[in-house]
């Protein structure tokens, strides 16, 4: 059980010592199983022997209901302009779908499509069709806009900054950006993440982590 809880506001009564809620006292609900509630900290440490063995079937049970569930986007998420889903192909980011190096936002190729074709017809600068920033007019120009996205944290950004790293053979600046992008949710370097630690490059090879990064993987969204 998590020893984090946090407010219901209802009138149910506390697992431990039984004391309803009212005004002055709002039970927290123990966010493992979500099926009983404490008024204080003490109370959870104290009834957690009594409740340790239901809450972890219940935690299971919430986990695979997670799990299993039917989604109604993939791990991509929407195209920010259109709001359709992104297409899924394969296990990594499809080439259906445009990063912009500016705001990091990742636009579906229709949308991309539209707004060029749109610039080309009425003689305009390009600009993102998204933040509508002006677009890069070299490579140089491009490596600094994608630069400043990886140093404001960006997931995205993070995850293809490894991508570049490890084509070039530099596995343990991969492993750094890739993990960053984890910790900020990006499913995608979980994945990678699960290849490096069964492959040994750029970490020493750890069959748990190995196992652990593929369970996050498949709670993020990707089967």
């Amino acid at each position: 059980m998590s020893g984090e809880v946090f407010e219901v506001d209802d009138n149910s009564c506390c697992a431990s010592c039984g004391i309803k809620a009212n005004d002055d006292m709002k039970l927290k609900i123990c966010t493992a199983c979500k099926l009983v509630r404490y008024c204080s900290i003490k109370c959870q440490k104290d009834h957690r022997p009594k409740h340790k063995r239901a809450c972890k079937q219940r935690a299971a049970a919430l986990r695979d209901e997670n799990l299993f569930q039917q989604r109604e986007s993939s791990h991509l998420g929407d195209c920010p302009i259109c709001c359709l889903p992104h297409p899924v192909v394969g296990k990594t980011k499809a080439a259906s779908h445009v990063t912009m190096g500016c705001c990091g936002k990742m636009i579906c190729e229709g949308c991309d499509y539209a707004n060029k074709k749109r610039e080309i017809a009425e003689s305009l600068q390009q600009r993102c069709p998204f933040c509508r920033h002006p677009a890069p007019k070299t490579v140089e120009e491009a490596d600094k806009n994608s630069l400043r996205r990886v140093e404001s944290n960006d997931p995205l950004s993070l995850y293809e900054a490894g991508v570049d790293r490890y084509a070039e053979g530099d596995y343990a600046g991969a492993f750094k950006y890739w993990t960053k992008a984890a910790e900020l949710g990006d499913a995608e370097a979980h994945y990678l993440l699960s290849i490096l630690y069964h492959d040994g490059k750029g970490v020493e090879k750890d069959r748990r982590k190995e196992v652990y990064t593929w369970k996050r993987l498949q709670l993020l969204g990707i089967r």
